[in-house]
């Protein structure tokens, strides 16, 4: 009985191939139709020999550029990126942390929670280019004007992520200590922290991990990090240059991915 049942569930149910067939037309349509923009210009040649200039760059990378310890060298270039990720997120982080208490409304009144999620709903909106653009009209161009852009675009994440971390928070607990007699001090510390901490480095590695690819092409405009030197590289087509430049990006960013996962691991671990 089970059996027809099922086999007049299927036969009832409706023909889609006609429908996925379409689809599947329509996408190979538009696949092709983007492809015809690939188009040869009079200085690098097609696009199909610039991305196998790419490849065999990253194959037949600048030994000089990858051992130099200069401040034109891979090396110096990657570990400034570094310092404007992680100092950008530091910076991001402790100013991070008053709004997501304002904007938390468990813990201020409502009025005051909407006006602080609207500020950094505003500091969200704006791209990290426009911010370095600016910063680098202040500061002038330089690695400190990246910090300030990855600075601004870390506290809009950071404060929403935070403040809905800060609204999940186990009253229980806190009534608990409250009613053992603990002072402010202690709830923090033995009641708010513990809860907090977890979420709050989950967040800030993901974070850094943002930023390290944001200031990697953040030297485009200027403010420092590797960027600007890999976009010389590829306006001179100096392909082994650029594959200098790329593989040490792809090295970098496995290294950090790794202790990233590291981290997280031993986050849920509880380590």
């Amino acid at each position: 009985m089970s059996e027809r049942r099922y086999e007049t569930a299927l036969a009832k149910a409706p023909r889609t191939w006609v429908s996925q067939l379409l689809i599947i037309l329509v996408c190979l349509v538009l696949l092709l139709w983007s492809s015809s923009a690939v188009q040869s210009n009079s200085t690098g040649g097609s696009g199909f020999s610039v991305a196998k200039g790419i490849v065999q760059g990253i194959l037949h990378p600048t030994p000089s550029l990858l051992l130099n310890l200069n401040t034109n060298g891979v090396p110096y270039l990657l570990f400034e990126t570094v310092a404007i990720a992680f100092l950008g997120t530091l910076v991001g982080a402790v100013l991070s942390i008053p709004f997501s208490f304002l904007g938390a409304s468990n813990i201020v009144p409502k009025p005051i929670s909407w006006l602080v999620r609207v500020c950094v709903m505003a500091i969200r909106t704006i791209p990290a280019f426009v911010y370095g653009l600016m910063f680098i009209m202040v500061t002038g161009p330089g690695a400190f004007a990246g910090l300030l852009t990855m600075s601004c675009c870390s506290i809009g994440m950071l404060s929403k992520m935070f403040t809905e971390s800060i609204e999940e928070l186990d009253k229980g607990i806190i009534e608990s200590l409250d009613a053992a007699g603990c002072t402010l001090f202690e709830k923090i510390r033995y009641g708010i922290l513990p809860q907090l901490m977890p979420s709050f480095t989950s967040t800030l590695i993901y974070r850094f991990d943002m930023n390290l690819r944001d200031a990697s092409v953040l030297g485009l405009v200027g403010a420092g990090g590797i960027g600007a030197p890999l976009m010389f590289a590829m306006n001179s087509y100096r392909w082994n240059d650029v594959g200098a430049i790329l593989l040490g990006l792809i090295v970098l960013v496995l290294i950090v991915e790794w202790f990233s996962s590291r981290l997280r691991i031993k986050l849920m671990k509880g380590e």
